[in-house]
């Protein structure tokens, strides 16, 4: 496939394809000189860029993961990295939506002013500083 091919497959513009393979993220064929062909690994390539993204992945983690085929324990270092980032934010956006329902089951007309929404929010209010 053409770069116009894959960029129009993935709803990517071209010169994004171009980026992720001058970062050695992505390294299509070359015919009749300089034009880039796209094969079926390269399809693989560019959605596990696009997902590791999805995931929160700088490309240059990315690139350190697809880099390190032989070595495992580097691969598995940013792994884990970006597993503890993406646990926090899940445990972040799970509050966020109970503190949503607790509203949303809220019949008081001030929320701030319910006993249930209070706790909700609780651990949020600074503690008081004693002088």
């Amino acid at each position: 496939m053409s770069i116009g091919e894959i960029a129009e497959r993935f709803g990517l513009a071209t010169h994004v394809l171009r980026h992720w393979e001058a970062m050695g993220l992505i390294a299509p064929a070359r015919i009749e000189g300089a034009r880039r062909r796209y094969g079926p690994d390269d399809l693989y390539r560019v959605a596990v860029i696009l997902r590791g993204k999805e995931a929160g992945f700088s490309l240059e983690e990315i690139h350190e993961m697809m880099a390190a085929t032989s070595d495992a324990a580097a691969r598995r270092a940013v792994l884990l990295r970006r597993r503890e980032e993406l646990a926090r934010r899940i445990a972040e956006a799970q509050a966020s939506l109970e503190l949503i329902d607790c509203a949303l089951d809220c019949d008081h007309e001030d929320l701030a002013g319910c006993p249930h929404f209070r706790s909700a929010v609780e651990e949020r209010v600074p503690a008081a500083v004693t002088p």
